[in-house]
């Protein structure tokens, strides 16, 4: 353990009556060991470096807390730790290539990063009205399998740091329902690159309506059995109500979106305000809450989950006959694919008619796997309702086969702005809450 301490006399002093106090920076170590370090100046700050190692930070955030005894004087941010570099990565392969590594940003809400770059390509490409609506129904259905999967990790994480495990066993419990229900559908539990520019790779699968059916039934008990455990429990809302407080001119001023705006009174839910992928067809709710503290934001989450079930009873209800990718062959891809026991791959009756029977088909075919698709110049800006928030992309293209820039506007990025809103003047316990229900993922922030 390390504690290291300011002089004071090396410090210009602010005046002759006034003393500037001694600062600690301290690493590791015992808690108790620190308290007794700075036990001879009552008026001494404590920095503490809280990660970015720090199971509770949520991936590899740093926390700099600046501390008078148990209170929080000043908290920063430090972010950095994970960069993938995705953006810069989009510029060196195509536009369908994109996918695999925007799925990779924001990595517990995957399909939304798949939809918000397709959604963006396509409107670039200009074929937003010549997807196929069975494609669009799928995309909805999987956005909202994995917004419950999102919540149900937020919830259990939440938990589990303020010590409630059976919070934590029982949301994974749940999240691996949802998650066996999306590996039968596109191959993979995370990292799907399913969503592509023009529809998804490939149909349901024949035993999937059961599976989801099935999801449906068992996971509303299962909620209102979380419910149970936490809505009223004394010790969860001692750590949650009246914590991390940020009211709606706070969320506005600091740009938060998501769960964390919308506990603090606001119904802004861009399936409603600016609908995408025909949510405006679909019949849900947007839930709010008036406290704006971390224990609204568990309401919100669980809200939203019950609202995502409807939402997908509903698609199943109404999915629509017909292809999952848009009909020109110069953009499918890919055109079409089988199931075997390789895994997935090309279609054999498919590759067997572009090698004997047409050369045209096996031509543009070889150039979207080599080469790509070109995209018209342009720029586009394209948002969808993430399980935190705005989740944005700006594509630009120069009219060649891959982007020329691309930019991710990730809701955990901007939601960490209100870190030092919520637990400046608050205790060091509250802090772990309060960054919980922010629920923020570093992969979307260091992208």
């Amino acid at each position: 353990m390390t504690i290291l301490r300011s002089d004071p006399s090396a410090l210009s002093s602010p005046g002759p009556d006034t003393e500037e106090p001694a600062s600690f920076t301290v690493g590791g170590g015992d808690w108790d060991e620190v308290l007794r370090g700075v036990a001879e100046g009552a008026d001494d700050h404590v920095i503490v470096n809280m990660g970015p190692q720090h199971p509770s930070t949520h991936g590899v955030l740093r926390l700099i807390l600046e501390l008078d005894g148990e209170s929080v004087v000043q908290a920063r941010c430090g972010i950095g730790y994970l960069h993938t570099g995705i953006e810069k990565n989009l510029e060196y392969r195509n536009w369908t290539q994109g996918v695999t590594f925007v799925t990779r940003a924001d990595y517990l809400a995957p399909v939304f990063n798949e939809a918000a770059y397709c959604l963006a390509v396509e409107r670039l490409l200009g074929v937003t009205e010549q997807l196929p609506p069975r494609a669009t129904a799928i995309r909805v259905l999987l956005m909202e399998l994995n917004r419950i999967s999102s919540h149900l990790v937020a919830l259990a994480t939440g938990g589990l740091e303020l010590g409630a495990l059976t919070v934590m066993t029982n949301c994974f419990r749940e999240r691996e329902l949802v998650l066996d229900v999306m590996e039968a559908v596109t191959g993979q539990r995370m990292n799907h690159a399913f969503v592509r520019p023009g529809g998804v790779a490939q149909d349901l699968p024949p035993e999937a309506p059961a599976s989801i059916r099935e999801l449906l039934r068992v996971l509303p008990s299962r909620l209102r059995d979380l419910q149970r455990l936490l809505d009223h429990n004394p010790v969860f809302l001692a750590r949650t109500a009246s914590v991390g407080h940020l009211d709606l001119a706070g969320c506005l001023a600091l740009g938060v979106t998501g769960p964390v705006l919308r506990s603090a009174g606001l119904p802004h839910d861009l399936r409603k305000s600016e609908p995408y992928c025909g949510y405006e067809d679909y019949d849900f709710e947007v839930p709010t809450r008036a406290g704006a503290d971390v224990y609204s934001r568990y309401l919100i989450r669980v809200a939203e989950m019950k609202e995502s079930l409807t939402i997908i009873e509903q698609c199943m209800d109404r999915m629509p006959p017909g292809p999952v990718m848009v009909g020109d062959p110069k953009i499918a891809w890919p055109a079409q694919l089988a199931l075997g026991g390789d895994g997935l791959g090309n279609s054999a009756g498919y590759v067997r008619e572009i090698m004997a029977e047409s050369m045209e088909a096996l031509i543009i075919h070889f150039k979207l796997v080599t080469e790509g698709f070109s995209v018209p110049a342009g720029s586009v800006y394209q948002a969808v309702e993430s399980p935190r928030g705005e989740l944005g992309l700006h594509l630009v293209s120069d009219g060649g086969t891959r982007p020329y820039r691309a930019h991710m506007r990730d809701p955990s990025f901007t939601n960490l702005q209100a870190v030092p809103a919520m637990v400046e003047g608050g205790m060091l316990a509250d802090v772990v809450a309060v960054l919980s229900s922010l629920d923020p993922v570093l992969g979307g922030s260091d992208r």
